[in-house]
């Protein structure tokens, strides 16, 4: 069985839904190591009942930091309540969080049935290579 680490996020407005949310799928987070932002992470450890690595506040620069941990490869997927119908104030932080989990090709869900759809794929609990992507290009060219 492959430990998998999951970032767990989740907007003021969404923090209720993705804790039942993880409560209802309380088995497929036993063997997971688990990063939350704020709030999100102390709702965490008391829904699911374990230890979790929690960050700062997402707009006290918790977005960052699992941005930066995604680029270290050390995160495996992204699960991101976030609210369509609510203004942020950090929402260039949450357009960056996204952009990085894409670049570093890594799965994301933003609501319940995408999470549903990325828990219970049977890849959860094997080994997954996933495709890195290739930067070399980019990171050589000549300006």
């Amino acid at each position: 069985m492959a430990v998998k680490n999951v970032a767990l996020v989740a907007h003021d407005h969404k923090k209720q839904e993705l804790t039942d949310w993880a409560k209802i799928n309380i088995r497929y987070f036993e063997n997971m190591n688990i990063y939350a932002t704020g709030t999100t992470g102390r709702l965490m450890e008391e829904a699911l009942g374990k230890k979790i690595n929690r960050l700062l506040s997402g707009p006290l620069g918790g977005d960052q930091q699992i941005g930066a941990k995604i680029a270290e490869g050390k995160i495996d997927m992204l699960i991101f309540f976030w609210d369509p119908l609510e203004p942020m104030p950090h929402d260039p932080d949450i357009k960056a969080l996204l952009r990085i989990a894409a670049l570093w090709n890594i799965p994301v869900a933003c609501n319940q049935a995408s999470a549903d759809y990325i828990i219970r794929s049977p890849l959860i609990s094997e080994l997954y290579d996933k495709p890195r992507p290739d930067f070399s290009g980019y990171t050589t060219r000549q300006v």
